[in-house]
């Protein structure tokens, strides 16, 4: 009998555990065959788990007054303003557990601006492009020039292209990408084994100026910062050690033009 096709529906009830004991097995037999959506689902599990320690606490203190049953009726006869019906939602899906936990992992993740946008779009960048053998980049190296203008007109920054070379890392191009706050410019370099790193930077809706700081999903880590209202962001399969002082060359070259 062939297996039903998985679908977002499925991935999201994996997360919360609502899924049965069959379709859960279909689930991660599926996700061991595509470990770029088991990256992402992955990143989705630690987050919940951050979200409930974050309101654990909350969840664990009285329910005040005004937020009690007969409260709330008496609130509704009134016509209660948009801020009490927010807050009763929120009681609402903080009582439901798990599935309430991924609603508000929803609300969570679709507000998220400055350095964690940033860090999850340089990470679905490499897991887009970086397996790509036959067209990683759009501009390849041998077109720099074309590529800084490219970026320049999209972004309304003129980009440094960092040098990794003294590192073993060759600029292989890059090609600008499409994200939720503007136009960025990916940028992705190898060395002579065939590792690759993508570096993402765009200007800064929020986190302008941000110190260097680590971030990992999955088996891809990286750092990220913020100086001038531009955003950067290196990442590769690689341990966030291992990526520090690339990451703090760039940053190097970018501040300082050189």
């Amino acid at each position: 009998m062939s297996v039903k096709p998985i679908t977002e529906d499925d991935l999201h009830g994996f997360v919360d555990g609502a899924l049965d004991e069959t379709r859960e097995v279909e689930v991660s037999v599926y996700l061991e065959t595509h470990p770029e959506i088991a990256a992402r689902i992955d990143s989705y599990g630690r987050q919940r788990l951050d979200l409930r320690a974050v309101l654990n606490p909350v969840a664990e203190e009285p329910v005040p007054s005004r937020l009690n049953l007969s409260h709330l009726v008496e609130m509704r006869k009134q016509s209660r303003p948009p801020f009490w019906r927010m807050a009763a939602a929120a009681v609402v899906l903080l009582a439901a557990g798990g599935s309430g936990g991924w609603m508000l992992h929803g609300m969570y993740r679709q507000s998220s601006e400055g350095m964690v946008a940033l860090a999850d779009e340089a990470v679905d960048s490499f897991a887009t492009y970086a397996p790509d053998r036959t067209r990683p980049v759009e501009l390849r190296a041998d077109n720099t020039a074309e590529l800084v203008d490219w970026a320049t007109e999209r972004m309304g920054r003129k980009p440094v292209l960092p040098d990794l070379s003294k590192s073993g890392y060759r600029l292989m191009g890059g090609r600008m990408i499409s994200t939720s706050h503007g136009a960025g410019l990916m940028l992705m370099y190898d060395d002579d084994s065939g590792t690759r790193l993508v570096m993402l930077t765009r200007p800064m809706v929020a986190d302008q100026n941000k110190p260097m700081a680590p971030h990992a999903q999955g088996k891809v880590e990286g750092w990220s910062w913020a100086s001038g209202g531009m955003g950067y962001s290196l990442v590769g399969a690689l341990p966030a050690d291992t990526l520090h002082p690339l990451a703090d060359d760039i940053r190097h070259q970018t501040e300082t033009g050189a």
